[in-house]
């Protein structure tokens, strides 16, 4: 399904041929996101994701460097997480040229202008504002924070308003010349094209990228011996809450038992969570299960808005659920269900030229090896009844609880109760 080279520079290039498209789609993605930040920097790899849109030598400014494939109607933006950073364009087959063209351009080549800077600082500043003024996105910061506290694993990684207004061209500059190295970079194509000529034209849009060794991320500190409450007040119509416990990583084989037991509890419509609080109490619109794990790091949490009224029987509901799955574990059904959702899930995702190009990307990005779906599948199948059970038990214990909640009263000590 992939081929994967690496160049003598180090730059590594994933290819995913497909004739059953119309599309392709090019990636570049470079190892370095929030969590690789100092304090006193926190926000520049977004912001630095933002200034690449604002012109290079080839297409002075941001006009021109979004018509190039506004006017063959591409698909293009970029983002940035907490462990890398990426750019992508995706087009009709017969403009795969100029999609190269373009996202190595401005990779590569943007001259991050001052009088810019200064501009898309506001613009950062007001989108901070605005995730701030979203209870249900502000809330799944304050998760972090509740987890990791202070360290790169808790920080925004959009930055703070005060670190965001200390950032110069000079850091800029400094951050990506350390980051933005061959061998701490991916190209992925993917889609309707021609293999050969493909490496080909890479090889040769790359040629001059930088070559150096990317800075080292700090090792995240995990410390938890009881349960740990954030409360941010707000005059809100609902209490939007994140609910959950410290997962395992990327690295765990018990990444799969995690994602299955997430599944089950509440990430789909039929889960046990989205039946329960929905659909019978009916005392939320939204509720949902995430199993999350990357390189260092993992959890698993529900989140939820919740009627202001009845957010202790919401909060007494999911604890519920968590000690049943932790008493009894799931059935059979509930297990098959889970497995199969996910095999669908990957194989309706799989259909897409930007969508073969993020699995087979990301998983090189963070853990510097590419599975086949049908060797994640293998692994899915692999994991059994008393797997869950065991994790549950192993989890969902009163000391590793964590909840970061935003509303209108403060209810901690009737929480802790809980």
């Amino acid at each position: 399904m992939f081929k994967k080279i690496r160049l003598e520079n180090g730059l590594r290039i994933i290819t995913v041929p497909s004739k059953g498209t119309q599309t392709v789609t090019v990636l570049v993605l470079v190892g370095t996101g929030s969590k690789y930040e100092k304090k006193e920097e926190n926000g520049i790899s977004h912001f630095l994701e933002h200034m690449y849109f604002k012109g290079t030598k080839k297409r002075p400014s941001s006009l021109e460097v979004a018509e190039a494939l506004d006017k063959v109607g591409g698909i293009y933006n970029a983002f940035t997480s907490q462990e890398y950073t990426g750019y992508f364009a995706k087009v009709s087959k017969e403009h795969f040229n100029l999609a190269l063209d373009w996202v190595s351009d401005i990779f590569l080549n943007s001259t991050l202008p001052e009088k810019e800077i200064e501009k898309e600082r506001g613009v950062i500043i007001e989108e901070i504002n605005m995730r701030k003024d979203h209870p249900m996105e502000h809330v799944q910061v304050l998760w972090q924070k509740v987890l990791y506290g202070d360290q790169p694993a808790g920080w925004d990684i959009a930055g703070t308003v005060e670190t965001v207004s200390r950032i110069s061209r000079k850091d800029l500059i400094k951050y990506r010349d350390t980051h933005y190295v061959a061998s701490n970079t991916i190209v992925c194509l993917a889609g309707n094209f021609n293999e050969r000529l493909g490496v080909e034209k890479v090889k040769k849009y790359f040629s001059k990228i930088r070559i150096g060794k990317s800075r080292e991320k700090p090792k995240v500190i995990e410390k938890q011996n009881k349960p740990e409450i954030l409360f941010e007040k707000r005059d809100t119509d609902q209490t939007h809450i994140c609910l959950g416990v410290r997962g395992f990583n990327l690295f765990d084989e018990r990444r799969y038992v995690q994602e299955i037991l997430g599944l089950i509890l509440g990430g789909m419509m039929s889960s046990r969570l989205f039946e329960k609080i929905r659909t019978k109490l009916g005392i939320a619109y939204y509720i949902e299960t995430e199993a999350f794990s990357d390189p260092d790091t993992g959890y698993l949490v529900t989140r939820a808005g919740l009627s202001n009224e009845k957010l202790e029987e919401g909060i007494s509901e999911i604890l519920k659920e968590y000690k049943k799955i932790k008493r009894d574990g799931v059935s059979k059904y509930e297990l098959k269900k889970a497995k199969d959702y996910i095999k669908g899930k990957i194989n309706i995702l799989l259909e897409s030229s930007d969508a073969k190009a993020s699995f087979f990307a990301f998983q090189e990005i963070l853990e510097k090896k590419i599975s086949t779906p049908k060797e994640i599948f293998a692994k899915i199948d692999k994991v059994s009844r008393n797997d869950i059970l065991k994790l549950a038990r192993e989890i969902f214990k009163p000391e590793k609880l964590n909840l970061a909640l935003i509303g209108p009263k403060g209810v901690k000590q009737e929480i802790l109760k809980l």
